[in-house]
């Protein structure tokens, strides 16, 4: 089933193979189903400010950098960016408005996908464009023992941000690993467009309202309707990365 997406990525990037070390995760929509809170903040406090950012286009911007989606939308109605301090006051009225929300749930099948990924002898890494600290400090909590902090690749830790490559660059200098060496696994379409600009193997998950052609269009390698879904047919991906 997967035999030819994994065959287009070797062609493509010229690897005889894929030696699977390590598993690089996105954070938000893939490890924790945080993306309709994180959507509706922004709307709101970017509404509240005379700024328009519907709770759909938040979903296309995610993986950006708080910064960057701010100026964004700076540039488009008011032709500038936004100042240090505009930023700074933006980004912690979404992150009030965030966190007023119920607490964020692991999303369905992401524990199931960890500890098969850790059975299999591989290592997982974090890899988001948040800031959100809540998030970030919950993680050992809801993952016990899966990710290692100086592992992890946050929003503090680059210059560029998602769809730039840098944080996915970033994470195989951490992790000690060549390109073909790990996979990601991602559901934002500048998540994508990050690890396949990096050379990585791409999994899409379809966590949110886009369509799945964005993800496709974006350069997944493959694409799965929900994490579950990938959990369900690890085995069988696993099996094929080992013999390709």
């Amino acid at each position: 089933m997967f035999q030819s997406a994994i065959q287009r990525y070797l062609e493509t990037h010229q690897h005889p193979s894929i030696q699977l070390k390590a598993v690089l995760f996105d954070m938000d929509g893939v490890l924790f189903n945080s993306m309709p809170y994180h959507a509706d903040a922004w709307h709101k406090i970017m509404e509240e400010r005379g700024l328009h950012l519907s709770e759909e286009e938040a979903y296309l911007h995610e993986g950006r950098t708080g910064s960057g989606t701010i100026n964004i939308i700076f540039q488009r109605q008011f032709g500038r960016d936004a100042t240090e301090e505009e930023i700074e006051e933006i980004y912690q009225a979404k992150t009030n408005s965030f966190n007023t929300h119920p607490l964020v749930q692991r999303m369905q099948g992401a524990w199931e996908l960890l500890t098969k990924v850790k059975r299999n002898g591989l290592f997982s890494m974090v890899v988001t464009g948040s800031g959100q600290s809540t998030l970030l400090d919950r993680l050992n909590e809801n993952f016990p023992d899966m990710f290692r902090p100086e592992l992890m690749v946050t929003a503090y830790d680059v210059k560029y941000g998602k769809p730039n490559p840098e944080p996915y660059l970033m994470a195989l200098t951490k992790g000690k690993l060549k390109a073909n060496e790990a996979i990601v696994v991602e559901n934002a379409p500048l998540g994508v467009e990050a690890s396949a600009a990096a050379g990585i193997f791409t999994v899409a998950v379809n966590t949110g309202p886009l369509d799945s052609q964005v993800l496709l269009d974006a350069g997944a390698d493959i694409l799965f309707p929900s994490m579950q879904a990938f959990c369900d047919s690890w085995e069988e991906f696993f099996k094929e990365l080992r013999e390709k």
